[in-house]
């Protein structure tokens, strides 16, 4: 997406910002799941949201995660980083490999 903002599927009037996902995954963590009122208090420490926009929220990245963690979404395949012509994978390998005496 070319914006700054992330929508989430299945509602196309919340966006959410950079700042405002970094807020609500540190508001989940705050808020365990058997917080009273636990979707209010998230909501207020993201602000701009609902209780009703954070829970969505929730269960998108729930939904995301559990098709992620099942194999339905491809990793992608990144490009090795290289360096002077070597491999970083394959110098950490080297360097794990490595005794020191």
């Amino acid at each position: 997406m070319a914006s700054n903002t992330f929508r989430s599927s299945g509602s196309s009037s919340s966006t959410w910002t950079p700042k405002q996902n970094k807020k609500f995954e540190d508001a989940l963590a705050f808020y365990p799941e058997d917080t009273p009122d636990r979707w209010q208090k998230v909501a207020r420490a993201v602000g701009g949201k609902t209780a009703e926009e954070v829970k969505r929220h929730y269960d998108i990245l729930v939904h995301d995660l559990m098709h992620i963690e099942s194999g339905k979404v491809p990793l992608p395949k990144y490009k090795p980083i290289t360096s002077n012509s070597i491999v970083c994978g394959d110098e950490q390998r080297l360097m794990k490999n490595l005794k020191l005496q």
